[in-house]
């Protein structure tokens, strides 16, 4: 009989216990269902109350609190001031941590850790907070997940902070270049992976018409080229930064300082190395110094071209050209090797070699088929060949019409490039022979053959 009792008692708990988890559950759906809804419709005041139950009591429910509840604090900071502004702040600090704590393997550490560190870096004034202080913010968040830390904007603040304690004495010039050198790095790996992926939308054809996307296809581009454009600007928004802080002034002597400790470093001397030829230092002998040194302990296509770059300078165009065709060799990365070729294209362009400059710009981008610049160089090598490369005045203005041609393609395979492509090309066509002077040639609809070095032919527009 007591058996049967106890029995009885504990399917009636058990009965308890699972009505009550499922009271529990509804409920928490129901509050889930409430606030999700009030901040679908953009009512974050209505939407606050519930959700903050919801987290309060099981944060762990669904990922939907923190998706819908960054937007209901971002809503509360942008409608509060004073210390009801501050707290509002401080709890979406809390609810990043929050997410990474209840969702590990859905939040990326260092994105959520960089996004809460600009929150407060936005907020520094309302927070109280010094450069110091959001620095070693920044910092953490790279060291601790330098792969998802890959925010345009978190990055530049990351550098700018940098610059900051650097300008007031709390940093020294050697943590400015290598956290530099870190973050440019950090920057080219993104621009390498969303080049890489644009390329695959990058028409095989030849020619200056716009490709056609599926709209699905489209976004992606679409997608890939903000990208780009931003990590672009911020790029150039840290060279800004940096300025003659980085000049061969102050560069060679802190290398000349640290050259014997670092010599076996490879690291530290590609990055010195680097530096000294984009700060344009590659006069100096210390720049020789450090790339035999590289050259000798590790090999490598970037070694070749500095190598092949001083043969140049020391006028040894043969000897320059066989290492610098061996850096193309050596490298086995397309986007890599696309900046090594262009490099030695521009190179043979200012020498105004533009025949052997046309043929490097050309592997290039065979290499990057997006590397619209190289078009653009192309172009305005074309342009500035009009008046050597005709046997009248009408054939020598023919060429602005095959520059605007390459100028086109740029846009085409760059979209970024878009406006500067039409501005090239409408100023070349700007140049090229008038419809009356097609009329008075009479020669409309034929081909022009251009000869010198361009070798190209070009099609007179129809009238």
């Amino acid at each position: 009989m007591k058996t049967k009792i106890t029995l009885l008692i504990a399917m009636l708990f058990l009965g308890f216990n699972v009505s009550f988890a499922q009271s529990d559950q509804e409920l928490d759906l129901n509050t889930l269902s409430i606030f999700s809804e009030y901040a679908k419709a953009k009512n974050y005041d209505a939407a606050y109350k519930p959700f903050m139950e919801l987290r309060n009591r099981n944060p762990k429910f669904n990922l939907a609190i923190y998706h819908y509840g960054e937007r209901i604090l971002d809503h509360k900071i942008e409608n509060s001031s004073g210390s009801e502004k501050v707290a509002f702040i401080n709890d979406l600090v809390k609810l990043y941590d929050e997410r990474g704590t209840h969702f590990a393997s859905k939040t990326l550490k260092g994105q959520y850790m960089a996004k809460s560190c600009q929150l407060q870096y936005e907020f520094k004034d309302e927070l109280q907070m010094t450069d110091n202080q959001l620095y070693e913010c920044f910092d953490n968040a790279f060291k601790t997940d330098a792969k998802t830390f890959k925010n345009p904007q978190s990055l530049y603040t990351y550098f700018k902070l940098m610059v900051n304690l650097y300008d007031a004495g709390k940093k020294p010039a050697e943590e400015l270049f290598t956290k530099y050198d870190e973050i440019s790095e950090k920057i080219e790996d993104e621009i390498k992976h969303y080049t890489n992926l644009l390329n695959k939308y990058v028409p095989a054809d030849d020619t200056e018409d716009e490709p056609k996307l599926s709209p699905k296809d489209a976004k992606r581009v679409k997608s890939y080229t903000s990208y780009l454009k931003a990590y672009d600007q911020i790029s150039s928004g840290m060279d800004r930064d940096l300025g003659d802080r980085a000049n061969c002034e102050n560069l060679i002597p802190l290398y000349t300082r640290n050259y014997e400790a670092n010599k076996n470093d490879g690291l530290w001397l590609q990055r010195a190395m680097n530096r000294l030829f984009t700060k344009e230092c590659t006069d100096d002998p210390l720049f020789v110094k450090i790339v035999e040194q590289k050259n000798s302990l590790d090999p490598s296509a970037d070694t070749a071209y500095y190598i092949g770059l001083l043969k140049e300078k020391s006028g040894e165009d043969t000897e320059a050209l066989k290492y610098y065709n061996q850096a193309v060799d050596l490298e086995t990365d397309n986007y890599e090797k696309g900046k090594i070729l262009y490099r030695i294209a521009t190179g043979f362009k200012k020498k105004g070699s533009y025949g052997q400059a046309r043929n490097y710009y050309q592997k290039a981008l065979a290499a990057n088929p997006s590397m619209g610049k190289a078009h653009i160089a192309i172009a305005q090598m074309y342009a500035s060949s009009a008046k050597n490369c005709g046997n009248d005045n009408f054939s020598q203005r023919a060429v602005f019409w095959l520059a605007a041609q390459e100028a086109r393609k740029a846009g085409r395979v760059d979209p970024n490039l878009a406006n500067a492509s039409r501005d090239y090309a409408a100023n070349y066509t700007a140049k090229a022979p008038t419809k009356s002077e097609i009329f008075e040639k009479g020669n409309a609809g034929t081909t022009i053959k251009i000869g010198c070095w361009i070798g190209r032919s070009v099609k007179v527009p129809n009238l």
